[in-house]
């Protein structure tokens, strides 16, 4: 019944409209195919798992996160968190509106944000890794936007890592995009992504997520439950009082106000990334990367030799669809 509603609409009206609206980068992926192909099998996190009727095209948006607060090198500046938070709230409202233009031609449409977990799937640990509903750095590849990067961060071609995304989910019988098949990662003759890293969460392909957490998610629910649990637990009325007045608690208010430092965090691996055509605007403040030391360098050059070897780690295995074929590596 509802197909005597629709009207017709091409692959290039939803990208023209979503760019009319305001996102930088927008692809199409075929649904059905993410549903045979989800980024971890043990954990599927497929389109259809969140709707079984709108889930045949996935509309990946792209927002560009803006040079100016990524030449600010301090990885905790609040001023970072503020502005990144603010490109999240404007490529929600992009979404929304897109939503509102399919449903009006008959195509009732979802939006996956690019912060919303199941709650059902935490498991009473402030720090365990909490996954999205649906991956959006791999449908981002899928809808032929770039590819993966060593720490599996999204690669695009016009901006690097520095973007954020969302997603919308429809059944438009429009013809999805191609995903790309050549990395645009350097890999780890390049590792600045893990060079930078203040957690040391970058691996061969990989990325200790818990770890990545504390800093992308600074005043988070891990970073809340712990210092209430500070407060409770300290028997000296001036020094609990001192606790509930201090910098963190203030901290903590402003994140939870606004979401910066929650939905938002720590993005020196994307700041450094030399990928990208807006690299020409940063390279000149982040060149010297002041978190590298010798043990990452040495790391760095185990990788190259293995990869030389073709001996590449299961993880690569496991997401070469996504990452893509890679370069001869040559020295890091």
């Amino acid at each position: 019944m509802v197909g005597i509603f629709r009207q017709p609409v091409s692959a290039d009206d939803v990208k023209r409209k979503a760019r009319e609206l305001g996102a930088d980068l927008v692809g199409i992926a075929d649904g059905e195919l993410m549903n045979r192909h989800p980024p971890d099998p043990a954990d599927p996190r497929r389109p259809i798992d969140i709707t079984e009727l709108d889930y045949r095209r996935v509309i990946v948006l792209a927002k560009r996160l803006n040079s100016g607060v990524a030449r600010i090198i301090a990885w905790g500046d609040r001023t970072k968190f503020y502005n990144d938070e603010l490109a999240i709230s404007t490529l929600e409202e992009i979404s929304l509106e897109l939503v509102y233009w399919l449903e009006e031609l008959g195509y009732p449409a979802i939006i996956v944000p690019p912060t919303h977990v199941d709650p059902w799937r935490y498991q009473d640990d402030p720090r365990q890794h909490m996954t999205t509903l649906l991956s959006l750095p791999h449908a981002a590849v899928e809808a032929g936007l770039g590819t993966l990067g060593l720490n599996l961060q999204l690669l695009t071609p016009e901006f690097g890592p520095r973007v954020i995304l969302t997603a919308v989910l429809s059944s438009l019988d429009v013809e999805p995009d191609r995903r790309r098949t050549e990395s645009l990662c350097l890999g780890p003759a390049c590792g600045r992504c893990l060079k930078a890293c203040p957690a040391d969460a970058v691996r061969h392909w990989d990325r200790d997520w818990p770890a990545c957490d504390e800093y992308r998610s600074p005043y988070g629910f891990a970073k809340l439950t712990s210092h209430i649990e500070t407060v409770l637990s300290e028997s000296n009325l001036q020094k609990k009082k001192e606790l509930l007045r201090s910098e963190t608690m203030f901290n903590l208010w402003q994140s939870i106000l606004r979401g910066a430092g929650v939905i938002t965090g720590c993005r020196r691996c994307a700041d450094v990334c030399p990928v990208g055509d807006d690299y020409q605007m940063l390279a000149d403040a982040l060149e010297r990367i002041e978190e590298d030391t010798q043990a990452k360098q040495l790391r760095l050059v185990d990788m190259v030799r293995a990869q030389e070897r073709n001996d590449l780690p299961e993880h690569y295995n496991a997401q070469e669809r996504w990452i893509g074929s890679l370069i001869p590596e040559k020295s890091a």
